[in-house]
């Protein structure tokens, strides 16, 4: 049955289901070897501290081969006093250095798995924001949640006892070599059938294990998206096609979890029958030797012992080299990151003014397919322009050009002169800010929430802010004021009230350039209408673009942007196009019946 997969294995099961790339071989060896440099002192130590263990655990087999050889010699007097003394010694040293050797591997395990975690969480955020966009849910959340936990066990254990398993292993066959070489050839009696066995499983396992990580990916993919979407699901009545594509993909996943098992139950006997073989071998080419008189009772004693202790480190070497095999797909999934380049833009390239325009810009999220065509418009400093349309007309994703989250397929749009494709997005962010619908309070302070825009800003910043977009009121009503704890299990906030702390945090980060997509969208029109009058003043001056569903913030606006089918087909002040009675006319008439 060797080489032929389960009948329930799916060769159509997904090896990917990202949209965030995985790590090459080349980058997972780089970022590996870069996270043993880092950490080569106590990878050093751990090694030093293992070769004292290893030693004093070879004591006791060298003292009973004397035993045996003395008694065989016919010697009266063994001196069993002494050489129990030297056991007891040697155990004691063992045991004081397995404890050091747990201790430092539990160390450098920990402190590899928290840089690891620093690296990717750095690394995610410096990507582009297009990027995260793209990137689905379910396999972001994978990699965080999943991924992980995985490499969490893999750190901690893993490469630590690896790298025991083989200063042990090699130091007991050195031992082996030094005491009877003729038993040193005869462990190597097993090599090939550990060699054959090992070759077929990890051939296979590395594909295995990363379609299992790409099937758990589609399965998080498909609950977490069914979840969001739930309302609309039910009111479609898509539940059952959503039951049946979770099923699938389930299905996908779990053949392969059975595929990785089967590997498994290969490999574990052939690692037995080579425990079985050394030990064997070592005993009938050992006894052999004894009777010709090549070694003596004594060596054959050590060197069978040390070849019994050598199944310790050899199980363990396959044991984590298996987990590494999981950790391996689950690093690449995490480094994979390292392939996007954080930034593309020149870092030497600013704007020269404030001006903003697209000119014969195209725009696809898919190859082949554009959202946008010939899109061109110019934003004069300070003005307040409104994209208007129907739903689906491509807005927002003109917005997110606007505002440097895509760059454009062809064509070009800057600021000031400068390409925003080739500004760093932290530039970009300086100048151009977008703020949408969607929202986030942090766990902790409203002050730190509020200082995630401008890490400096004092408390009278803060209250200022806050007061700007109407928030000052219900912020002081506060029980500690600033220092009240918000987020998931602090004090609850509304909707509203969490929009209103994503808009003061825009009033502290002060960008001349905003890209509004229906900011106000979670309050009662009452409250909406009463916080853009007092954006208004706030905003005076700076050059805004509205994404604006509600033609009330259109009217205000100095340009009008209609945009119908991803171009822009109209483009003047709400009276020239209500008097052209065109598509604007007609969207201005329905919206006020």
């Amino acid at each position: 049955m060797i080489g032929v997969a389960p009948p329930d294995y799916d060769p159509a099961a997904p090896e990917t289901a990202a949209t965030l790339p995985v790590g090459s071989s080349a980058t997972v060896r780089g970022y590996v070897s870069g996270l043993f440099r880092r950490h080569r002192r106590a990878f050093l130590i751990l090694v030093g501290v293992n070769t004292v263990a290893v030693i004093a655990s070879m004591v006791g087999p060298y003292l009973l081969g004397q035993v045996v050889d003395r008694l065989s010699e016919g010697a009266h007097e063994l001196h069993l006093g002494r050489v129990g003394l030297l056991f007891a010694l040697a155990l004691g040293v063992q045991t004081v250095f397995v404890r050091l050797v747990r201790l430092r591997g539990a160390m450098l395990g920990e402190e590899m798995l928290a840089d690891l975690r620093e690296d990717f969480l750095v690394r995610s955020v410096g990507l582009p924001p297009g990027v995260l966009e793209r990137a689905g849910t379910g396999d972001l959340l994978s990699r965080i949640t999943t991924d992980i936990d995985r490499l969490a066990n893999a750190m901690r254990e893993a490469v630590p006892q690896l790298a025991i398993g083989v200063v042990w292993a090699g130091l007991l066959y050195g031992a082996l070599a030094v005491t009877a070489p003729p038993l040193a050839l005869a462990a190597l009696v097993a090599l090939p059938v550990l060699v054959i066995g090992c070759r077929w499983y990890f051939r296979r396992a590395p594909r295995a294990y990363r379609s299992e990580a790409a099937g758990y990916a589609a399965v998080a993919a498909v609950l977490t998206e069914t979840v969001d979407a739930g309302r609309t699901i039910e009111a479609h009545r898509l539940g059952g096609r959503r039951i049946e594509l979770s099923e699938r993909r389930i299905k996908e996943w779990t053949a392969w979890e059975r595929y990785t098992l089967f590997l498994r139950t290969v490999l574990f006997p052939v690692v037995n029958v080579t425990y079985v073989t050394i030990l064997g071998s070592v005993l009938m080419i050992g006894g052999y030797c004894v009777i010709q008189g090549w070694m003596s009772v004594g060596q054959l004693t050590t060197g069978a012992l040390l070849a019994q202790m050598m199944v310790d480190p050899i199980g363990l070497i396959l044991r984590w080299y298996d987990e590494l095999q999981i950790a391996q797909v689950s690093l690449a999934r995490l480094v994979g990151v390292r392939e996007i380049e954080p930034d593309a833009g020149d870092g030497g390239v600013s704007p020269d003014g404030r001006d903003v325009r697209a000119d014969q810009v195209h725009f696809g999220y898919r190859e082949g397919v554009d959202v946008l065509h010939q899109v061109s418009m110019s934003v004069p400093p300070g003005t307040r322009m409104a994209l208007v349309g129907p739903s689906g007309a491509g807005k927002s994703t003109l917005g997110r050009l606007l505002a440097g989250i895509y760059a454009p397929r062809t064509g070009e749009i800057t600021l000031g002169g400068a390409r925003l494709s080739q500004m760093p997005a932290e530039r970009v962010r300086e100048h151009v800010a977008l703020v949408n619908q969607e929202h986030h309070v942090f766990v902790g302070s409203l002050r730190d929430n509020l200082r995630l825009a401008r890490t400096e800003a004092g408390d009278a910043e803060l209250w200022a802010a806050l007061g700007a977009v109407d928030a000052q009121d219900w912020a002081r009503a506060l029980d500690a004021g600033l220092d009240t704890e918000v987020g998931s299990g602090a004090a609850a906030l509304t909707p509203a009230q969490a929009q209103q702390i994503a808009l003061a945090r825009l009033v502290l980060a002060d960008p001349h350039t905003l890209v509004l997509d229906e900011a106000t969208s979670l309050l009662d029109p009452r409250a909406a209408r009463h916080l853009e009058r007092s954006l208004a003043r706030v905003l005076d001056g700076r050059t805004v673009i509205a994404i604006a569903h509600r033609l009330h913030t259109a009217h205000d606006a100095d340009v009008i942007a209609v945009v119908e089918a991803g171009r822009i087909t109209e483009l003047g002040s709400h009276d020239a196009l209500v008097e052209a009675d065109g598509a604007y006319a007609a969207l201005w008439r329905s919206w006020h019946g």
